[in-house]
């Protein structure tokens, strides 16, 4: 009932509980159906004991209601979908086995006779499952969003009249033919966000299969993005993503169509009218327990029915075909019988290095056993690279509930989404209606932060590009620990700061970290590399250095400015080699190249710098955006949604994608006899 959840709680909790019921839902019904034949198969022998069994075999449709599954989930993860055809086996498999119960306790009593319409609703349950699985398989999925083939003109016949005419003498020569061009779609941007937000969808979607779209989409789009607000852009994301979730996770492809809605009024009826005769039969047969089993199965089946209208007509499908009728629209969704449906987590996991260096989080209930002599010092020289003895499996058992206790999560600020569309915007801007257009977008796919150090108000690149022409994981790295260095160690500027220096400073603090989070925890959605390598010997490093320095850190700030008096001057490469991949240092140097930065001989202040910080990240971040793949996007969809999806989403909005890859060209040509 609560599989809906998904789409907008990110927290392992919650996965943990959907996938433990999730598998357990077809393992129970499986076992369920073995016991009933067994006990009804010895116990057939004695008519007398049959007719006591019979209402046994009355529950046996009930456990095809429950296969079939709630409307919210149909698929735990993408790859259920691919597996569509292991459900239509399981069907047909369960089908027969309730079938065999229903058989063995046939006597033509009305208990038998009430079983029937379960049957009924159950199958209509269970396929409505598999079907939704088919549907968003990748091959079906590929397949229903194909055009209708199209020949073209017809070659030969036209060249056969021109043969023709030719040989007759004539001077025959080809004219293009003007055709009226397709007018654009332009959006208003005073147009409600869901009827936006689905045409969208109709067209964006085949992202998510990986095709390529049209200039015309991208002209399309681009009308109404570079036409209204940020808050509205994410929201019209946000729809998107959200149809896009329960197309890929639920049953929305069955139940938001005709077919949909008399299917569900066939199942609610059947069974509630099956719950209304089984109040007026004679039950004085059967004992107390099992009838009370048998009302819960009633009850509990019209339950998830009633609630299954509920969270269709709540749904963004049903608000979107209700907006049509605008007197209806206003007095359909209840405050509190309907709220109204949350689309995704709007948070992002902030992930921390010197954090985890530091233990600012030790986890408590392995503290004592941490505390043990031997068991500390076999740790320490573990984290070291001294040790790989029998401590090797235990401390990866304690490196991953590291790893989650310093996750923690904070909601998307509006000022990052601002500057998120801002930076995107200007970027649209800067390539639309020039000739080499389609050259520029697939440069500003690739800026991962040089665009931004070649900026003329900047013009930084020759001190700092080597910083982001490394292995983007190491670019990561390195900006991450320069970003922290910075963030607690720079003092304001007394005279003349920016008010908005502040947000930006915090605004890099949050994307760098959310940046380290992806590195380490989602390495999937960036570029391949040595992410992690460098990641655990670069925590290596700070934490040989930590236990060196131990008497005088007392914090991130105190650890900063212990990292700030190292001497860098010669680089580490030639001082350590490279067997190590740790960037620590390099990161050091990076942060008072950041931190004494010139132009024109005059110190750089700190609102230039830290505009400068952010801009950096988020390109990074749409670079990191634009190079994940369109099935680790579609995953984030199932854990609360990931900012990195929407920013993916917007870029292309904004044209800023390799996606757009068909003219709008359709020439025809005639003939021209003269």
């Amino acid at each position: 009932m609560l599989g809906n959840r998904r789409k907008y709680i990110p927290t392992n909790r919650i996965r943990v509980i959907f996938w433990l019921a999730y598998l357990g839902a077809d393992w129970v019904a499986a076992v369920c159906i073995g016991v009933l034949s067994n006990s009804l198969g010895d116990d057939c022998e004695n008519d007398s004991q049959k007719t006591k069994k019979i209402i046994w075999a009355f529950w046996a449709p009930f456990l095809l209601l429950h296969l079939g599954g709630p409307d919210t989930i149909t698929a735990y993860a993408m790859e259920d979908n691919e597996l569509w055809l292991r459900h239509l086996l399981g069907l047909l498999v369960q089908f027969g086995g309730a079938f065999y119960i229903f058989l063995l306790a046939w006597k033509g009593m009305p208990l038998n006779i009430l079983a029937i319409p379960v049957f009924v609703a159950g199958l209509i349950k269970y396929g409505e499952r598999t079907w939704a699985l088919r549907s968003a398989s990748s091959s079906h999925f590929r397949d229903d969003m194909l055009p209708r083939p199209d020949p073209g003109p017809n070659y030969a016949k036209i060249m056969g009249d021109y043969t023709l005419q030719k040989s007759q003498g004539f001077n025959v020569s080809f004219k293009p033919v003007t055709e009226p061009s397709a007018k654009v779609n332009c959006f208003d941007p005073d147009a409600p966000v869901l009827e936006v937000g689905y045409a969208l969808f109709k067209t964006f979607k085949r992202l998510f299969a990986d095709f390529i779209l049209t200039f015309r989409d991208r002209e399309n789009s681009q009308s109404f993005f570079c036409n209204t607000d940020w808050k509205k852009a994410f929201d019209v994301v946000e729809v998107e993503l959200g149809f896009m979730y329960d197309v890929l996770y639920t049953k929305a492809s069955v139940s938001y169509c005709r077919w949909g809605h008399l299917l569900r009024a066939v199942s609610l009826s059947f069974t509630v009218s099956t719950f209304a005769a089984f109040l007026l039969i004679h039950k004085h047969e059967h004992s107390t327990i099992d009838l009370i089993i048998t009302f819960l199965l009633l009850v509990g089946a019209i339950v998830l029915e009633i609630y299954a209208i509920i969270v269709l007509l709540s749904s963004d499908w049903t608000m979107l075909c209700l907006s049509k009728h605008k007197k209806a629209f206003s007095y359909c969704r209840l405050p509190i019988l309907l709220p109204a449906e949350k689309r995704w987590s709007n948070s992002m996991v902030q992930y921390n290095l010197l954090s985890l260096c530091l233990k600012e989080k030790p986890i408590k209930r392995l503290g004592p056993l941490r505390k043990l002599p031997y068991v500390h010092e076999m740790w320490w020289k573990y984290r070291l690279g001294e040790d790989e003895g029998i401590l090797h499996r235990f401390s990866h058992i304690y490196e991953m509930l590291e790893e989650y206790s310093y996750k923690s999560y904070v909601t998307v600020s509006t000022d990052l989404k601002e500057l998120i569309f801002q930076h995107l915007k200007e970027k649209s801007n800067s390539a639309k209606g020039q000739s080499d257009a389609n050259a520029i977008y697939k440069q500003l796919c690739a800026g991962r932060g040089d665009l931004v150090l070649k900026k003329e108000k900047y013009n930084c690149h020759s001190d700092l590009g080597w910083s982001v022409e490394e292995d983007f994981d190491q670019s990561i790295l390195l900006w991450h620990i320069a970003t922290d260095l910075l963030y607690y160690t720079d003092e304001q500027d007394q005279n003349g700061i920016s008010v908005r220096t502040p947000d930006l400073r915090a605004t890099s603090k949050l994307v760098s970290d959310y940046m380290l989070y992806l590195l380490v925890m989602r390495p999937f959605m960036l570029p391949d590399g040595i992410g992690q390598m460098r990641f655990q010997d670069s925590c290596a490093e700070a934490i040989q250095f930590f236990q060196d320095n131990k008497a005088d850190i007392e914090g991130r700030t105190e650890a900063c400015r212990k990292f700030l008096r190292v001497n860098t001057e010669v680089s580490p490469l030639e001082v350590k080699g490279d067997k190590s991949k740790s960037v620590l240092f390099d990161a050091i140097r990076l942060a008072k190249s950041l931190k004494f930065l010139k132009t024109d001989g005059e110190h750089w202040r700190n609102e230039k710098r830290w505009e400068m910080i952010c801009d950096v990240w988020m390109e990074m971040l749409c670079y990191a955006a634009s190079q994940c793949g369109w099935k680790e996007h579609a995953q984030q969809l199932r854990r609360g949604g990931e900012l990195l999806t929407h920013v993916w989403l917007l870029m292309a909005h904004f044209g800023i994608s390799e996606h757009f890859k068909i003219s709008q060209g359709h020439a025809r040509s005639s003939v021209v006899v003269n």
